[in-house]
């Protein structure tokens, strides 16, 4: 095991394709390995990776990215079912692998999502959660660095390499608690739906996680749909962040004046400015496709949680809340992995609806239905009564079953 105490200085930045793959190699034959990235997501139109950072059980090592001629061989690693990769927070790392390597990430364990599982605590940070569990201070992120310049700064390499020289020890120590309470396939769950979630977020029209589309008729909807995918295209094709190049409240500004003409269009407020005045013409252009389109080829009205949601689905779903937080103290589990406020009223909803078995809510079905979905349904169903029996107690609530 990599002593907590390795002389992190003394490691290797790889720069070259050859001893790329030579690591690659040692990571296949050690078939466990703690993985992070540093990169820049504030000039281009994807994150761009800068650093690279590996541990394995007898070594830690740094690769520049930049100086790879190609990066394959350790998406592929990611995607091998045989190699363990370990993560801390590990959203950016499974978008660089389907994004860069065009791959699926296949035997991932995120040690932040794993802590949830044994404590109540979630999402805990990396610098919280060496110092839990293997009661060592990290130095920290060096949060404000450059990671595209070069020569890289001692000092850059050693946080870097920091990330993820505890990794592994933190891995063994929550493996085998997680294994002793029955609760690691939990983990392994949530982790998996993690990366099925970013698969599907990457996958879908990015135009509907515009906020505010609630708002607009379908007329409108459709000028906002066509004036997002124009500015992909745009911000793609100068390699530019999406929101440079137009922002998302403009998008649904111009989306409800729908303007005919430049005049109309700079009547917007902040359209003016020289980055949006060089688009007008296009804009103008999109606008007036988008109205040509055929009213039955129109998106639907969008509908929100609020506006499904009843009085009544909010106070049962405050009342399975305080349910909930009282199962979590319970049993050690961080609350916000099993539930939102609206993953609760979901479940209010199903219920009061009949609880149709091609609709089931997130909290009836895998391990959160192990750990509330029962408690949750007869609460709904007044098979129990709620007291308070130890104010004083974490969890002074007790369910008692009516007779």
């Amino acid at each position: 095991m990599i002593s907590a105490s390795l002389d992190l200085m003394s490691e290797t930045l790889i720069d070259n394709q050859q001893d790329f793959e030579s690591l690659c190699a040692e990571i296949r034959e050690a078939g466990l390995v703690a993985f992070d990235t540093e990169f820049v997501a504030e000039h281009s139109y994807n994150p761009e990776l800068c650093l690279m950072q590996f541990a394995t059980r007898d070594r830690c090592v740094a690769v520049d990215p930049f100086e790879m001629e190609n990066l394959n061989p350790w998406w592929e690693i990611m995607a091998d079912e045989e190699i363990k990769v370990v993560v801390h927070g590990g959203q950016a790392e499974i978008r660089f692998c389907l994004i860069e390597g065009n791959l699926k990430p296949a035997n991932l364990y995120d040690t932040q999502i794993s802590e949830a599982f044994r404590s109540r605590s979630y999402p805990l940070s990396y610098v919280n959660l060496v110092q839990r569990v293997l009661k060592i201070r990290p130095s920290g992120k060096e949060t404000r660095t450059n990671w595209k310049r070069r020569p890289l700064l001692p000092n850059q390499a050693k946080y870097a390499l920091e990330d993820v020289v505890h990794m592994l020890p933190i891995y063994d120590d929550q493996t085998k608690s997680l294994v002793g309470r029955g609760r690691l396939k939990w983990a392994v769950s949530e982790i998996q739906q993690m990366i099925d979630d970013i698969t599907a977020d990457l996958e879908s029209p990015g135009w509907l996680k515009l906020s505010g589309l609630h708002r607009l008729q379908p007329k409108e909807l459709v000028v906002a749909r066509e004036l997002f995918n124009w500015r992909e295209d745009e911000a793609e094709s100068r390699d530019r962040p999406p929101r440079s190049v137009l922002r998302d409240d403009l998008i649904l500004e111009l989306a409800r004046r729908r303007p005919k003409n430049s005049t109309e269009l700079l009547a917007t407020r902040d359209m003016e400015r020289d980055r949006y005045r060089r688009h007008i013409d296009d804009l103008v252009e999109v606008v007036a496709r988008a109205r040509e389109i055929p009213k039955a080829d129109l998106p639907q009205k969008i509908r929100t949680d609020r506006q499904d949601n009843s009085q009544d689905d909010h106070v049962i779903g405050k009342l399975l809340s305080l349910a909930l937080a009282n199962r979590c103290s319970e049993l050690n589990i961080a609350m916000s992995i099993i539930a939102t406020s609206s993953d609760l009223r979901e479940f209010v909803r199903w219920s009061l609806n009949g609880r149709p078995a091609d609709e089931n809510p997130s909290l009836s079905q895998g391990w959160r239905s192990e750990v509330c979905g029962q408690l949750l349904t007869d609460m709904i169903d007044g098979k129990i009564a709620l007291r308070v029996a130890d104010p004083k107690s974490d969890h002074p609530l007790i369910f008692e079953y009516d007779d």
